[in-house]
């Protein structure tokens, strides 16, 4: 058996890792989530430009 001081660092650096990857999946979750609204903004944006130019385009 090995001291306890031992099992307490494996327990600890297993613990730790555990905790990384769930952070990474969290964080990956908010940025994607970021990116996918800014996106839908950026859409929008670029549709009403599109009607606005249309609709100048047949005033002339």
């Amino acid at each position: 058996m090995f001291p306890i001081w031992i099992d307490l660092a494996i327990g600890g650096a297993v613990l730790s890792l555990v905790m990384f990857v769930r952070t990474a999946y969290v964080d990956r979750k908010q940025e994607k989530d970021f990116i996918e609204a800014h996106g839908k903004t950026y859409i929008q944006r670029m549709k009403k430009e599109k009607k606005k130019r249309f609709s100048t385009e047949l005033k002339d």
